[in-house]
């Protein structure tokens, strides 16, 4: 495939759904016209002349140098910034929105298996919500939503993440109590959501990212810890939901390579029981 000109690489994305895949390197992509590649952290791949020949998140108004801290966030806040798409989201080029096709659900082929444009569209337009779709919420069963962070993670990232938005919003901070109390949440920063929820919730959420990194600068953690601004924001997604009383509709989801499900409960327990924190993604 061609690499695409350094003007289509650039331009302002027009359409009525317009859904980022995140990518760092050469992928499987899907066909279907609402999902639009997206290069992720090309900015800090550029001195090494990688071009994975699809529109990238250094082009616009972006924030792709800050990659290693956002992760999949910078490719939010590039289509934030350059898309006027009727509706806006993100989803990872190895794991997306399934169908609700009976028949394509068993399909051998595990892109044959993503919800199409026309899917989307279909649910996006219901009346039963708001023009949002989310992943199904993650149910943590023994675990609260703030134990399974700090057993996994750093729990005074959301400590602190809790002084932010007292300072900066604090409507927001009885939303946030309840769901750290919560067993379940929606994450993974995967949604479609009606444009101007959209802007909206993006308006809410880089603001409160910028202040946590200022006050726990995340160059201070190894290479996958310092993706910490990426993972708080998954918790983030539910508080403003909650609190703009926002419906959504929920749908599974598809992993492109298959979840070693055993390595990762493995992980899960081991960080419950010994203490040992996630070192990598699963």
């Amino acid at each position: 495939m061609m690499s695409p000109s350094d003007s289509e690489k650039g331009k302002v994305v027009s359409s009525e759904i317009c859904v980022a895949v995140a990518m760092h390197k050469k992928y499987r992509k899907p066909a279907d016209p609402v999902y639009l590649p997206l290069h992720v952290g090309a900015a800090l791949s550029a001195s090494d002349g990688e071009d994975l020949g699809i529109a990238s998140d250094d082009t616009g108004d972006n924030i792709s140098n800050l990659n290693r801290y956002y992760s999949e966030l910078t490719a939010l806040y590039w289509l934030w910034k350059n898309s006027d798409a009727a509706h806006k989201g993100l989803v990872h080029y190895r794991r997306y929105f399934s169908t609700r096709s009976f028949g394509r659900h068993f399909k051998r082929d595990r892109m044959d298996r993503i919800m199409s444009g026309d899917e989307m569209r279909g649910i996006l337009t219901r009346g039963s919500n708001d023009g949002v779709l989310t992943p199904k919420k993650r149910n943590y069963y023994i675990e609260t939503v703030y134990s399974h962070y700090a057993h996994t993670m750093h729990g005074e990232q959301l400590d602190e993440t809790r002084k932010v938005l007292s300072s900066l919003c604090p409507q927001y901070v009885p939303a946030f109590d309840a769901e750290m109390q919560r067993k379940n949440v929606h994450i993974l920063n995967m949604f479609v959501m009606r444009a101007d929820l959209f802007d909206k919730y993006c308006a809410f959420l880089f603001p409160v990212l910028k202040e946590l990194g200022e006050r726990i600068d995340p160059a201070q953690y190894d290479a996958f810890h310092a993706r910490y601004l990426g993972r708080v924001s998954e918790l983030l997604l539910d508080v403003w939901l909650d609190t703009n009383r926002v419906r959504c509709a929920e749908a599974p989801l598809v992993s492109i390579e298959p979840v070693n499900w055993f390595k990762k409960g493995g992980s899960f327990l081991a960080a419950k029981f010994f203490g040992k924190k996630y070192g990598k993604s699963f």
